[in-house]
C-alpha cells in the first residue's frame, strides 16, 4: 500500500490551486478505495427460485445475531421474503437465539431441534420454503472456537447439498488481523463470496478489513456498527475511505437518519422550535430520535472533521446521562413540560424523586432547555427578518458558548487590610 502511494506520489503534478498535503490525501484516499474495492458489492439475488445465503464463522463471532439482522435488511429494503434455517445443532441455545431475533425482526425460523443432524435440518428447511413461497433462505451454520476438520466438513456437506448464491462469513473486527488468516483458512473449504465484519464500533480500528480484500479477494459485504438489530449496513469502499482519514460519512448518516427517524415528527419539531412554540415533549423527543441513530462516538465520526473526538466519548456514561434525561421529564405532569420555568421547589423535589435523580439534576435540564429555547427562537427570528447568515450564526453561538454550561464567574471584594 505504502509503495503504491509513494509512486503515485512521486510522479503526481501538483495543481497551482492544490496543496502538496491536500493532493497527498487523495492519493492515499483513491488508494484506500482501491484496496477495499472500487464498488460496494451487494448480495446477488435470483430473479427466480430461492436465493440461498449461508453464513459460516467461528463462535463469538456473532454469526446468528448477522443472520437476523441481514435478513432484516433483505426484508425492509429489498422487499424479500425470507426463511431462516436453524442448522447450528450443537449449541441448543444458538436456535433459540434466532427463535428470539426470528420474532424481533418478523421471519420465520425453520428448526427440527438439536436430534437431526445439520445437513438433514437444511433439506428439509429448503423444502419447507418452496412449499410455502419463500424468496429468499438464510442457514445460520454451526460455529467453533477455533477452526476443525469435522466443522469444515459439515459446511462443505451443506454447500455439496443446496450450492447457496452466498457464503458469508463473520469475522469480529476486534481481532485484527486475524481476519486474514481466518478468511483464508475458510477460503480453502468454501468458495466465499462476502465477510461480514461485526463489532466494526469497537475499539478496533479495523486494520484487518483493509489487508482482506488485497490477501483474499473475498471482498466485505456487511459490517455490524452495534448491538442493536437494525446496527448492520452494506459495506461501501469510499465511504470507509473518508471515515479512515477523517472526512465523515454525511451520506451514510443521512440515509440512517430516512430509515430510523420519523422525519414527519422531526420536521414538525424543527419548525415548533423555529416558531419559539419549543416545551419539553419537543425535548424529549430529538433525544429519541437521536438515540435511534445509534452511538453517539459512531454518529461523530460521520462528521467530516469530528472523528478525532468520537474516542473521547464514555458511551456508558452518555447512556446514562441520557436515560436521566428522559426520566426527569416523563416525570413532569404536561402543564409542567410546557412550562418548566415556573416549576416551584417542591415541583421539582417530587420530579427528583420519582426520576432517580437530583434536584440539581432537575435544574440543570431546565436551564439547558431554556438556552436551547432561546438559541432556536434567535434562529427563527433571523429567518424571518433575512438576517440569518455564518456571521450571525458563528455570533450566537460564540455567546452560547461563553455563557452556557458554566456559571458566570462572580467578581469578589478584597478586603484590603493594614499592616
Amino acid at each position: 500500500f505504502l509503495d503504491e502511494v509513494r509512486n503515485k506520489a512521486r510522479g503526481e503534478d501538483v495543481l497551482n490551486s492544490v496543496e502538496p498535503g491536500e493532493m497527498l490525501v487523495k492519493i492515499v484516499h483513491d488508494e484506500i478505495i482501491a484496496l477495499l474495492g472500487d464498488n460496494n458489492e451487494e448480495l446477488h439475488f435470483k430473479e427466480d427460485g430461492i436465493t440461498v445465503i449461508m453464513l459460516a464463522g467461528l463462535q463469538g463471532t456473532g454469526k446468528t445475531t448477522s443472520v437476523a439482522k441481514i435478513a432484516r435488511l433483505c426484508k425492509n429494503k429489498w422487499n424479500r421474503k425470507p426463511l431462516l434455517i436453524a442448522a447450528d445443532v450443537i449449541r441448543p441455545a444458538a436456535i433459540e437465539q434466532l427463535q428470539t431475533l426470528g420474532k424481533e425482526v418478523g421471519c420465520e425460523v425453520f428448526t427440527l431441534g438439536t436430534e437431526v443432524n445439520a445437513v438433514e435440518t437444511v433439506r428439509q428447511g429448503m423444502k419447507y420454503a418452496e412449499e410455502n413461497g419463500y424468496d429468499t433462505v438464510f442457514i445460520d451454520t454451526a460455529g467453533r472456537l477455533h477452526i476443525d476438520e469435522q466443522l469444515m466438513q459439515e459446511l462443505k456437506d451443506i454447500n455439496a447439498l443446496v450450492h447457496p448464491d452466498e457464503i458469508l462469513l463473520t469475522v469480529d473486527a476486534m481481532t485484527g488481523q486475524d481476519i486474514v488468516n481466518v478468511a483464508s483458512a475458510f477460503q480453502e473449504a468454501l468458495p466465499l463470496t462476502g465477510l461480514v465484519v461485526t463489532k466494526f464500533d469497537g475499539d478496533s480500528r479495523g486494520g484487518g478489513v483493509l489487508s482482506v480484500r488485497k490477501i483474499t479477494g473475498v471482498p466485505v459485504k456487511f459490517v455490524g456498527e452495534g448491538e442493536k438489530i437494525d446496527d448492520m449496513s452494506p459495506f461501501y469502499p469510499d465511504r470507509m475511505a473518508d471515515r479512515i482519514l477523517g472526512m465523515g460519512d454525511i451520506v451514510s448518516l443521512v440515509e440512517r437518519a430516512q430509515e430510523k427517524m420519523d422525519m414527519e415528527e422531526a420536521e414538525r419539531t424543527a419548525e415548533r422550535m423555529m416558531n419559539g412554540q419549543f416545551t419539553m415533549d419537543d425535548m424529549l423527543s430529538q433525544f429519541e430520535q437521536v438515540q435511534r441513530l445509534g452511538p453517539l462516538s459512531g454518529i461523530l465520526k460521520m462528521f467530516p472533521g469530528f472523528s478525532q473526538y468520537s474516542d473521547m466519548i464514555d458511551e456508558v456514561k452518555a447512556t446514562d446521562a441520557m436515560k436521566h434525561t428522559k426520566a426527569i421529564i416523563q416525570s413532569m405532569t404536561k402543564k409542567e413540560r410546557r412550562n418548566p420555568s415556573a416549576m416551584r421547589g417542591s415541583m421539582k423535589r417530587r420530579v427528583a424523586m420519582g426520576s432517580g435523580t437530583t434536584v440539581q439534576d432537575v435544574n440543570r435540564l431546565i436551564n439547558q432547555y431554556e438556552k436551547m429555547k432561546t438559541a432556536m427562537e434567535a434562529v427563527g427570528n433571523m429567518q424571518k427578518n433575512g438576517s440569518l447568515n455564518e456571521e450571525t450564526l458563528n455570533r450566537m453561538m460564540n455567546n452560547l458558548e461563553s455563557g452556557g454550561g458554566q456559571q458566570p464567574v462572580r467578581r469578589v471584594k478584597r478586603k484590603r487590610y493594614k499592616f
